[in-house]
């Protein structure tokens, strides 16, 4: 895991340095860039080193490969052994034992079609001297980032923004994707907080001539949203065939040349992913769990009851306030552009902790998206009802709720007056109630709605798909990178294997979803290995007590920061509204705290990493 930098802009040596220092937390074992002349072009490639595989400074990167072939690459290619195997069959030699040496080898042999064949999480760059272009590309569902630049035969890219950003004098702030941040509560791809930035989106490959400038990409690989590949067997076939599929993703994922863990909070996720790796290796994994010294915020009891089941060598974090605020307070050195999920807290602070004992870590990501396993599935299904009846009969019905003076019932108004289930569902992602936000974008208005607005599959499969091309990439994917890398700390989500998803997604649904019951196979795969009895309790989210934080300990500094005058310097909200809704946290007639996060979190990266630019 690292963070990689290039571009065809003259910058000197310095200003490259510069560029490197500002994210050097992704990758602080070893800096590393180099310039290439070639046909009156100036290539400069850079590079942050977080040592995984192959510790050799041998390794480190700029890479070149058969003298013309120069590579930045951040991630991993889990199945990398196996393709070496067939590339030494093909006449290759390797000098190393790095993932990154096989890529190279990889994309000479298979061209542009070497993305297929990787199995893994990834964002990287070739710089081929003979064809004169850039090749690239992002991981399958989005793990690892990529930001780029492109005017004309100037084309700059980096693992995050902030690098990009300093020593580019050009830049303006987007309203737009400010609309959509408030919407959302993250940037959707391709945008990015910078007009002129864009991110290139998960399952895409690009090339760039350095002779013309021309840029191009284009997919590679995608969910099977259309129900082409349906699953023929039987349920324990299905059950059996995921077992396998499982093993070897997490087998593949415990492959380093340093200490590896599994973060465990004692749900069901991140259990099956410690159980397999239990099962896969004689070696005693390492677990890490977050104790949160508040009533109703510890879990770390459930954690450690599935240690003890596993035998794991378990570490229980325990947090402390002040860890928390000091990690609120510098939020966008590593968020560096807005991002508002409150879980990333908490996630920096397990990540900041589990780095003193190893530098790599097996995550439970992606099983409530590809096994249906979130609450609001359940509340949709039920729902569905509603938007059975006539929409007229719904609005006459909304009508009657707005008369009653009781702000719930008025958002219950606005929600019963969509269209159909679909509208509804997209709402409920994006905000119900966006009275708050003025702008003339439609802030819903994403390419990813075709995984939803269709009926080759059921709604609560159209979900399901849409959350993993939306709330598993734009959002999950996105904290724990940041989240991790902060702490130089390398985050591998087994489940995020491209082949869980395509089988969760080949599935019938009454074999993940059925009688109220959730992530229903993965659950019967798990409880093989842990007594089903240790799950039986409520499903919670990974948060902190920000709704209590807000209203008391940090009263005063919410109301600082967001004080009348600060308000009107944040593009597209409705500052009386804002007011009223803040007030309504104070005084605890309603619960605003994710409101308050999205805002702190805008202000401050104005204030610091949008100092100067203009907004347009």
């Amino acid at each position: 895991m690292c963070g990689i930098y290039g571009t065809t802009i003259n910058y000197n040596e310095s200003q490259v340095k510069d560029k490197l220092k500002r994210t050097s937390f992704r990758g602080p074992d070893k800096m590393g860039w180099q310039f290439y002349e070639q046909n009156n072009h100036q290539i400069i490639f850079g590079h942050n080193r977080l040592s995984i595989i192959d510790l050799d400074p041998r390794s480190d990167q700029p890479f070149t490969y058969y003298e013309h072939i120069h590579i930045v690459f951040n991630g991993e290619v889990y199945n990398f052994k196996s393709i070496r195997e067939e590339l030494i069959k093909k006449g290759y030699k390797f000098h190393t034992t790095s993932d990154t040496e096989v890529l190279c080898a990889a994309y000479l042999e298979y061209g542009q079609n070497c993305v297929d064949h990787f199995n893994g999480m990834f964002a990287f760059v070739i710089y081929d001297e003979k064809k004169q272009q850039f090749f690239g590309a992002r991981d399958r569902l989005g793990q690892k980032p990529f930001y780029y630049y492109h005017n004309g035969k100037s084309f700059e890219f980096a693992s995050q923004i902030s690098s990009i950003q300093l020593h580019m004098d050009n830049l303006t702030i987007s309203e737009r994707a400010i609309s959509y941040y408030l919407a959302w509560g993250n940037i959707p791809d391709p945008q990015s907080i910078l007009n002129e930035v864009k991110k290139l989106k998960a399952g895409h490959k690009f090339t760039f001539d350095l002779n013309t400038g021309d840029f191009n990409t284009k997919p590679y690989w995608d969910i099977d949203y259309k129900n082409k590949r349906p699953f023929k067997g039987s349920y324990e076939d299905a059950k059996q065939e995921l077992n396998e599929i499982l093993k070897d993703a997490v087998s593949t994922r415990l492959f380093a040349d340093v200490p590896v863990g599994v973060f465990l909070s004692g749900g069901v996720d991140s259990s099956l992913i410690a159980a397999k790796a239990t099962e896969t290796t004689s070696t005693k994994i390492k677990t890490f769990s977050v104790k949160f010294n508040e009533k109703g915020f510890d879990e770390s009891k459930y954690a450690q009851q599935v240690a003890d089941h596993l035998q794991t060598d378990h570490h229980v974090i325990e947090c402390n306030y002040d860890e928390g605020i000091d990690l609120i307070k510098g939020f966008n050195e590593f968020y560096d552009e807005p991002f508002s999920d409150s879980s990333a807290i908490p996630s920096m602070l397990l990540a900041k902790h589990t780095k003193k004992h190893v530098t790599v870590a097996l995550s439970g990501d992606a099983g409530d998206e590809s096994f249906i396993g979130y609450h609001r599935y359940n509340w949709t299904k039920k729902n569905n009802k509603i938007y059975k009846l006539p929409q007229s009969f719904r609005k006459l019905s909304a009508s009657g709720l707005n008369l009653i003076p009781n702000y719930r019932l008025k958002v219950i108004a606005k929600a019963i007056q969509h269209k159909d289930s679909n509208e509804a569902y997209l709402s409920a992602m994006t905000g119900v109630d966006q009275s708050y936000i003025k702008t003339d974008y439609d802030n819903r208005d994403i390419e990813e709605l075709k995984y939803l607005m269709h009926d080759h599959k059921n709604l609560i499969e159209r979900i399901s798909d849409f959350d993993t091309k939306t709330y598993l990439n734009f959002d999950i994917n996105t904290k724990v990178d940041r989240a991790t890398m902060a702490f130089s700390l390398e985050a591998r989500a087994p489940l995020l294997d491209h082949r869980v998803v395509d089988f969760a997604n080949s599935l019938p649904t009454d074999f993940k979803f059925k009688k109220g019951i959730t992530k229903r196979i993965l659950k019967d795969v798990l409880y093989q290995s842990v007594p089903e009895h240790i799950f039986d309790r409520p499903k919670s989210g990974f948060t902190m007590p920000f709704a209590r934080w807000f209203k008391e300990d940090l009263k005063d500094f919410v109301l600082s920061e967001l004080n009348d005058d600060a308000l009107k310097l944040i593009p597209c909200i409705d500052v009386e509204k804002v007011q009223f809704m803040i007030k309504q946290h104070m005084d605890g007639s309603w619960n605003r705290y994710p409101l308050i996060w999205r805002l702190l979190v805008l202000k401050q990266w104005l204030n610091d990493n949008g100092k100067g630019l203009p907004i347009v």
